[in-house]
């Protein structure tokens, strides 16, 4: 596979597309079905998969829907799960894949094919940069879920990699296309909110019946994330999982591309929700042996990130205790302000809203400011997973493989957003201590221009 110009990102088209509404950006190619080109043969572009758990078999059953994907190959240990993705390969009319399932490290054997141009990751946590290392030596694209790292080491291994081999490592981040958090990007860049002051976000998730399954039972014997993810839980003090609030935020602030992150301080409450499930669980209780455990993450984790434009970003991990799912979106500038998520979506501009100092309804902005993007693909996005945005987060993957480019969100986006679970970590450890964040772009942030939803087909 010819490798990419390694001009880290300035290489995608020379303008600059305005998000204005234009007709000609809105126009739906007739031809279009869920991955069609213009052509009467689409090009083909092969696409491996490490990892077809939950998570990786919802990107298959998205990447089977189209005419212009083949999967040669896919990796994983879970016998299982092995069959159940080539199940939605056979029923998708394609052949069965060839599978490497033989150690831990079989990925390895996968990346060696000439007949794969890029990978779709979706394992545990710890195996992500490894893995997204690993595609980029090897000639493959990698795509890669959230977070993209966890260390700060394993940060500039991305960059690093991706800086010495000239291929792309595209992260995950499926909220960065969300509906509503597109059409306030669009609000954005249209200037609604005037120049942006304050931002709110997080990952407010109860999860205890993820990070326990069946019972109180985590680790060895357990299903699901339950085998990996609670560990996290029981050995770290962080926000572990930034990136969906972070990404979105980060679109809207054109962090890496004329702004950055400069430093975060975080918080943690005391742990007391897991210790409460497993008490209160019919089959835990105060005498079972996970009752004894001390949990290290703080039950809500609030880190204050400072940009180098002046804006200040308000992230929460809160995850251990009984509540409704949110991220939390709040943005406000000189303008007025929106707080908006699934339960709430409330907007107040000021000379523009009807009563002042009242919210209204944000339906009719959502509408009139819908994402040009949603507006010719939103039919299409239908079904594929959380809401329609998994559509958009995988065809961008397969459009920058297929075009050999730089994708929407990139190595140094996946760094920036990733390096907060152990900036994080260390600040809480220094009783709250500032930490800087690196410059993984090596001060190519003051040049480099927005690129993220300003293509009119990805």
């Amino acid at each position: 596979m010819k490798k990419p110009e390694n001009n880290h990102g300035l290489r995608r088209r020379d303008f600059v597309k305005t998000t204005a509404l234009g007709g000609a950006a809105l126009t739906l190619a007739p031809s279009f079905s869920y991955g069609r080109s213009s052509s009467k043969k689409p090009q083909k572009v092969a696409i491996g998969f490490i990892g077809v758990g939950g998570r990786g078999r919802s990107h298959l059953r998205n990447i089977m829907k189209r005419d212009d994907v083949v999967v040669p190959a896919i990796c994983d240990i879970d016998p299982k799960a092995v069959e159940l993705a080539q199940n939605i390969i056979v029923k998708s009319g394609r052949p069965r894949a060839a599978v490497y399932s033989d150690s831990d490290y079989a990925f390895l054997k996968m990346l060696e094919r000439d007949d794969i141009e890029g990978v779709i990751i979706a394992t545990p946590w710890n195996w992500h940069t490894p893995m997204s290392v690993a595609a980029m030596k090897a000639g493959k694209y990698a795509g890669v879920e959230v977070s993209a790292a966890t260390t700060l080491s394993e940060c500039w291994d991305l960059v690093n990699t991706y800086e010495k081999t000239g291929v792309p490592t595209m992260i995950l981040e499926n909220v960065c296309y969300r509906r509503d958090v597109m059409a306030v990007l669009n609000m954005v860049r249209q200037n609604v909110f005037g120049e942006l002051t304050h931002m709110r976000c997080g990952y407010r998730h109860d999860l205890r019946g993820v990070k326990f399954n069946p019972g109180v039972t985590f680790g060895e014997g357990a299903k699901g994330e339950a085998r990996w993810r609670t560990q996290h839980s029981l050995k770290q003090n962080a926000d572990l999982y930034p990136t969906h609030g972070v990404g979105p935020v980060a679109t809207w602030l054109n962090i890496n591309r004329g702004n950055r992150f400069l430093y975060l301080t975080s918080h943690a409450t005391k742990s007391r929700g897991l210790h409460r499930y497993i008490v209160r669980n019919p089959a835990g209780g105060p005498n079972h042996p996970n009752a004894k455990l001390k949990w290290r993450l703080g039950d809500v984790v609030s880190s204050l990130i400072t940009t180098y434009n002046g804006e200040m970003i308000l992230v929460t991990h809160d995850t251990n205790s009984p509540k409704p799912y949110s991220l939390d979106f709040s943005i406000q500038g000189t303008n007025g302000l929106a707080d908006f998520d699934i339960n709430r979506q409330r907007i107040y501009i000021e000379d523009k809203s009807p009563e002042h100092d009242q919210w209204e309804a944000m339906n009719e902005w959502l509408t009139k400011y819908d994402h040009p993007l949603w507006k010719k693909y939103g039919e299409y996005a239908a079904g594929s997973g959380h809401g329609g945005m998994d559509f958009f987060v995988d065809h961008a993957f397969v459009e920058t493989v297929k075009r050999k480019v730089d994708p929407p969100l990139d190595v140094y986006d996946a760094a920036a957003w990733s390096c907060i679970t152990p900036l994080s970590e260390r600040s809480l450890a220094e009783g709250s201590a500032p930490q800087y964040f690196p410059d993984f772009t090596r001060g190519r942030w003051i040049n480099r221009k927005p690129v993220f939803a300003l293509d009119d087909d990805y």
